[in-house]
């Protein structure tokens, strides 16, 4: 006979997710990453997943867009623009509400990003009697970036982790962080998803040597001008250097890159995952020079592509991050990135690109996520 944790194993359960970032018309890369941790867990159960945030263009008090993607029933509210930070807080939860009475009954909460969110789910815990898990990817709890949470986030925040059966950041080092914070709770990491079949080896050889960044361009967390830097040295080095700088609006660094030659960089702007898929398949190395992360899905997708990447050593990075898949720097030091990226150039790397995309499907393949997600989802129901 089963027990009680084996015939929730065996059910497909419905989880609703509810997320503070994710993609949509005003932030069209947003929580990219959650998306993908929904859709893994939809591979397995249903989901629904609703987000609200601000369109500064709504010219009505809400807009409810619903659709399915990739089995992922999705909810996206937007409200309207107010400096009114007490009647935003009750629009945003109004529109949580609204929507949350509308679905079919659902087992549990996968909350991501814990404040301010988490009342949503401590309201549903309290009074529906639906326990929730907590999805964390915020780097803000890191030193320096947690001086600047006040008094009362923190201690709300402090609440809503106490409450959840399980709290799933996407690094040990993340877990450290909010423990030492002051955030005590029951602890369990869950790196992020990559799509292994979609980011995977392109046997093809390099006519040129491309260096390519991705990010959200903001240059506080990610020194992307320290990468430009290194780049305008490496162009009388490298002959057949090409620089590929893909995010949100790179053309705000268009006078750093006057250093540069313009045959040498190619800019472009916000992409879709399939595209970061393929620029990442005709790099030769992916260059990561943050000052602050978590565990950036880019390093990982790279490795599914058997690219080397080369990082800075901060928050999570070093907890996946094998031996001969690249190099780990300092932040701010521009003296190794160039050093690094010349050995990777003059070939003293001994890397695997069949090894790199084998460890990507053990560790953060669809089906080892959506795995991980299920057990804890039956743990937390069987209680």
């Amino acid at each position: 006979m089963l027990n009680k944790v084996e015939l929730t194993l065996s059910k497909k359960l419905h989880i609703l997710f509810l997320s503070k970032w994710y993609p949509s018309r005003v932030s069209p890369t947003n929580g990219d990453f959650i998306q993908r941790h929904a859709e893994a867990v939809a591979t397995k159960h249903n989901v629904t997943l609703i987000h609200v945030i601000t369109d500064e263009h709504l010219n009505k008090p809400r807009e409810i867009i619903e659709f399915k993607k990739n089995d992922v029933k999705t909810f996206i509210i937007y409200v309207s623009p107010t400096k009114n930070l007490i009647l935003k807080f009750f629009r945003f939860l109004k529109s949580y509400i609204k929507i949350i009475n509308r679905i079919d009954n659902f087992n549990m909460v996968h909350l991501n990003i814990t404040f301010p969110v988490g009342l949503i789910a401590l309201y549903l815990k309290w009074f529906k009697k639906k326990p929730y898990l907590i999805s964390e990817h915020w780097s803000g709890y890191q030193l320096p970036l947690n001086k600047s949470i006040g008094y009362i986030p923190k201690k709300i925040t402090k609440i809503i982790v106490k409450n959840a059966s399980m709290v799933c950041p996407v690094s040990k080092n993340l877990q450290d962080n909010m423990v030492n914070f002051g955030l005590k709770g029951n602890y369990y990491p869950i790196p992020n998803v990559v799509n292994t079949g979609h980011f995977n080896i392109l046997n093809e050889p390099h006519k040129k040597f491309i260096i390519t960044h991705i990010s959200g361009m903001n240059n506080e967390i990610k020194n992307v001008e320290g990468i430009i830097n290194v780049i305008s040295k490496l162009q009388h080095i490298i002959p057949n250097l090409k620089f590929y700088l893909i995010g949100d609006n790179p053309k705000k660094y268009a006078i750093q890159l006057e250093k540069i030659k313009p045959n040498t960089v190619k800019i472009i702007n916000q992409i879709s995952n399939s595209e970061v898929a393929y620029y990442l398949k005709k790099s030769s190395v992916f260059v990561l020079f943050s000052n602050y992360e978590n565990l950036p899905c880019v390093i990982l997708e790279s490795f599914a592509c058997g690219i080397p990447v080369i990082s800075t050593d901060v928050g999570g990075v070093s907890e996946y991050f094998p031996k001969d898949f690249g190099y780990l720097i300092k932040p701010k030091d521009e003296i190794s990135l160039k050093s690094s990226i010349l050995k990777i150039y003059n070939n003293e790397l001994n890397f695997n690109k069949y090894l790199m995309h084998n460890y990507a499907i053990k560790n953060f393949g669809v089906e080892t996520i959506s795995e991980m997600f299920s057990n804890i989802y039956s743990k937390i129901l069987s209680n």
